[in-house]
């Protein structure tokens, strides 16, 4: 049973009200079918009401609920025959990352993606899915084997940013996640980017440089998370829900921007609800996705790559500034 948010308190107690009438119902045999059809209506655009209008923090919360679901369980849902590749070949191995190649319709693919726990122990073990140098660098490896053998590369993203620990700093997490971009940029082989949950700062962004880049429609894309926006902007973290507001980080706001190019449509209450229906919906945008990359050429794949990421956001140089007087 999924864990409830806040806001979702008057649906829940409309819930509750309806499968109180049943039992009741059951138990006394008395008709109430038709106060409960006027309720499960009422529920129905309640539904609507609440889920059709979130407002940027709560699609926070939404995409940071403990049960939503991680890269392992779309890999189960969305591919086959998927074989987990361990190490870095320098240090050592970072479960915050899980990388492999796999099947998608019985096309191989490469598949990467950050992975949280589902419970302390798991999150603990996962370092609550924010990846050390190493993971980062087990990435690349996963990519550039990718390339040399043409597999299309699809990405998770789903972390709180890189870890900012002392022992990430000597192994070189500003120069791995650097690489990464880098290396990303000059890959020859499709690669999509779907950000299923939190998507911070340049933790997400190490394995953000794609052609496509996607969203769940309750996931969150930023340089920082709300709390470290608030703390920065205003001393005081707990003005998250403020930031939040601001920053302009939920998919509706980033498709407008131009800095997605789709945003995937979430089972009603988000993805934890149901993950079999979610990974069919995200299974819908990778297939459209490889059908639309694969008719492009590497020279053409790395062309429209970086007219994508060169069109983000707003410049001009001073030659435009000269003119302009």
């Amino acid at each position: 049973m999924a864990t409830d948010l806040k806001f979702e308190k008057p649906i829940i107690e409309l819930k509750n009200k309806i499968s109180e009438l049943r039992t009741f119902t059951e138990e006394k045999e008395i008709d109430l079918s038709e106060e409960i059809i006027k309720l499960e209506k009422r529920l129905h655009e309640l539904e609507k009401e609440i889920y059709g209008n979130l407002q940027p923090w709560e699609r926070v919360q939404i995409a940071r609920h403990t049960e939503r679901p991680t890269t392992l369980d779309y890999i189960d849902h969305l591919f086959t025959d998927f074989l987990e590749m361990h190490g870095d070949r320098l240090y050592g191995d970072d479960p915050a990352i899980v990388a492999g190649i796999a099947k998608f319709n019985g096309t191989p693919v490469t598949v990467i993606g950050h992975q949280r726990g589902k419970n302390t122990k798991d999150n603990i073990y996962r370092n609550f899915g924010s990846p050390h140098p190493e993971g980062y660098r087990k990435a690349l490896r996963l990519m550039k084997q990718a390339d040399k053998f043409q597999r299309p590369i699809i990405c998770f993203i789903d972390t709180k940013g890189a870890y900012p620990g002392k022992e990430a700093e000597e192994r070189g997490q500003s120069e791995a996640i650097a690489r990464n971009l880098l290396e990303m940029a000059g890959l020859k082989v499709p690669i999509i980017c779907i950000v299923i949950g939190e998507g911070g700062s340049g933790g997400a962004l190490a394995l953000g440089v794609g052609n496509h880049i996607h969203m769940l429609e309750n996931s969150t894309y930023s340089v920082i998370s709300p709390e470290g926006a608030a703390a920065l902007l205003w001393k005081d973290s707990s003005l998250a829900q403020k930031a939040a507001e601001t920053m302009k980080i939920t998919a509706p706001d980033l498709k407008e921007l131009g800095i997605i190019d789709e945003i995937i449509r979430e089972v009603k209450g988000g993805a934890h609800r149901d993950v079999k229906e979610q990974a069919e919906y995200i299974g819908e945008t990778i297939k459209k996705s490889l059908k639309e990359l694969s008719l492009l050429s590497e020279e053409e794949l790395l062309s429209q790559k970086y007219e994508k990421f060169k069109n983000i956001g707003q410049y001009s140089d001073e030659s435009d500034h000269n003119n302009a007087h």
